[in-house]
């Protein structure tokens, strides 16, 4: 039977992790992460789970370790945040690119320099492109619920890419709530077991494992990528469907929040979705016509369905808790792409918040709100409880 019961977001990720029982996980201490493995490792040490945990000299090495278990046909996991994701980097790629499908839930951290511990998102944009999925979670919940489903998104025959289901660090990480912990038969029926299409270890049918391409095929193999993550907006549909029936839940691309009939429509990600609803329903209590939308899948994304929702918004304000350095914000940046075919597009307005786990309140949104409602849009972006 589910129970509910208190935990922070981190904790959600080890519950989930433990439902899964991966063959081998990897890992190095980094903070906010720790505390997902460091919960897991108990699980390993007490024979809940059947998993073989090693423990590495640092996160390049937790990154090779799991892409080496991968190929050898076994469901591999890691966690990470901030530098230890930057350090991966190098194999970061080659996970996506050997088309592994591990799931890598990332607790969001500022990256240096200067050394920040605290939360924003330019850990996982900073790799946006280098062919991983991502999801991106509102709090514990969906931070459970989406580590579930990267896993039967990311095995998919269609798929057999890697997936980051992310939270905010500290925010959502280490902010305890009531969470539901689905059943664990019913989760595990829903999971499967992982049948990979090869394996190094099947020695009746040896395969060759990163292998140098050159001119002669490395374009293919990088169109191939292209072509997965584009099956992959569907599977995530139909994994969502699946999941819901034993959740109840929803899992849509995104989460449209009164924005039928809105004038003004906010557009952001994870924890600041929350504060964004609770400023939503106060105004909404005004006789104020604003709404929210929340993408949860943001690679691959969905321009068209994207365009189609906001295509009836009279202002739209797109809030990323990351700067792209002489380029446009990334969600600001999609965003703006997916409105390019509309005829009549609303004004949009973008906005950087939240940089090293600066707060964001409620009196921050409700002001956007009103610049929108008054259609005070500059083109021009904008900054959120920055010093002058």
């Amino acid at each position: 039977m589910p129970k509910t019961i208190p935990l922070t977001g981190a904790h959600a990720v080890s519950e989930a992790m433990r439902q899964i029982n991966p063959d081998v996980v990897a890992a190095y201490p980094i903070t906010p992460q720790s505390n997902i493995v460091e919960k897991f490792a108990t699980f390993v040490n007490n024979g809940i789970v059947d998993t073989i945990l090693v423990t590495v000299e640092s996160e390049h090495s937790a990154m090779s370790a799991v892409v080496g278990a991968s190929q050898c046909g076994v469901r591999a996991m890691t966690a990470t945040s901030s530098a230890g994701l930057a350090l991966m980097w190098e194999i970061v790629g080659v996970a996506s690119g050997l088309r592994c499908p591990i799931v890598m839930p990332i607790a969001n951290r500022a990256l240096s320099s200067p050394i920040n511990i605290h939360c924003d998102h330019s850990d996982s944009m900073g790799t946006r492109d280098l062919g991983w999925m991502q999801l991106y979670s509102e709090d514990g919940q969906e931070a459970y619920e989406n580590t579930l489903l990267g896993i039967r998104l990311a095995e998919h025959k269609d798929v057999m890419l890697p997936i980051m289901p992310c939270q905010d660090g500290f925010i959502t990480s280490h902010g305890v709530q009531n969470t539901t912990i689905y059943d664990d038969e019913a989760i595990r029926d829903f999971l499967g077991e992982y049948k990979a299409p090869f394996s190094l270890f099947d020695f009746e049918n040896p395969i060759t494992v990163g292998a140098i391409e050159l001119q002669d095929y490395y374009f293919e193999t990088k169109r191939q990528q292209v072509e997965a993550m584009e099956k992959a907006k569907k599977v995530y549909l139909d994994v969502g469907k699946e999941l819901s029936k034993i959740t109840g839940n929803q899992y849509p691309y995104f989460e449209e929040y009164h924005t039928d009939d809105a004038d003004a429509i906010i557009v952001t990600m994870s924890s600041a979705a929350g504060t964004t609803k609770t400023v939503v329903d106060k105004m909404r209590a005004e006789g104020k016509k604003v709404g929210l939308l929340k993408p949860r899948l943001f690679r691959p994304f969905m321009y068209d369905e994207m365009g189609e929702a906001l295509a009836g918004g009279k202002t739209v304000a797109v809030l990323d808790r990351a700067a792209s350095f002489g380029a446009n914000a990334p969600l600001f940046a999609e965003v703006k792409s997916s409105l390019y075919e509309l005829s009549e597009k609303p004004k949009l307005q973008s906005y950087v918040f939240g940089l090293g786990g600066r707060d964001l309140f409620n009196d921050h949104i409700e002001s956007v709100f009103e610049k929108l409602l008054k259609g005070d849009v500059s083109g021009k972006q904008d900054y959120i409880n920055l010093r002058e």
